[in-house]
């Protein structure tokens, strides 16, 4: 195949996307792909991080990942990203780093890489669909091209359903509603296959 490199890039306060991401990582990694695990830059302030045990805590297990640079997006074949909804937009933590890109964008670096995206809620219906969405819509300016889940694996609607991107509904204790192991998984497999084939594509 070739080779493609995947940047999966995440924001997660209390691990829910750090998880997801980590399995795409799995998955990405066992078809062959380059894959680089990214956080974006914490913008709340350390009051509230400490006044949150769970957030704190988790904070704290993951000081070592590589946070996201302009440099990584460049490298990248493919993106995943992951985040949880927030009154069913991305997080501004994601926003502000999206908002970073306009030099690549003019430059017309960000065309062709391929994307997908993953996200988390409180309840069932607490805009995911809509994250994945607002998301994809800067994707769309960049000239990315999108390689949404749709239902091409039966693993999406064992993980709830979600055709734009696998998202996941999370209790008030931090557990896991949906058993989306497996669809993240797959995701991550369609991504890296899809940029494998735009990747071959562009250099024939």
């Amino acid at each position: 195949m070739a080779n493609v490199n995947l940047a999966i890039i995440y924001y997660s306060s209390t691990g829910t996307n750090y998880k997801l991401a980590k399995w795409a990582e799995e998955a990405a990694k066992e078809v062959g792909a380059d894959v680089k695990v990214l956080k974006v830059p914490e913008l709340a302030p350390q009051e509230a991080i400490k006044s949150n045990p769970a957030w704190k805590a988790h904070v704290e297990a993951t000081k070592d990942v590589p946070t996201v640079t302009l440099n990584d997006l460049e490298w990248a074949d493919a993106i995943i990203f992951s985040m949880p909804t927030r009154f069913g937009n991305i997080p501004s933590q994601m926003k502000q780093f999206l908002d970073t890109t306009g030099g690549l964008w003019f430059q017309g670096k960000l065309a062709n890489k391929v994307v997908s995206a993953m996200t988390s809620a409180q309840n069932a219906h607490g805009g995911q669909e809509q994250t994945v969405l607002q998301l994809y819509t800067t994707m769309y300016h960049w000239g990315a091209i999108v390689a949404a889940t749709g239902y091409t694996d039966p693993a999406i609607f064992a993980g709830g359903g979600n055709p734009y991107g696998t998202s996941v509904t999370v209790d008030q204790n931090g557990n896991m509603m949906e058993n989306v192991e497996a669809a993240v998984k797959h995701q991550a497999r369609r991504t890296v296959q899809v940029a494998e084939w735009v990747k071959k594509g562009l250099q024939s």
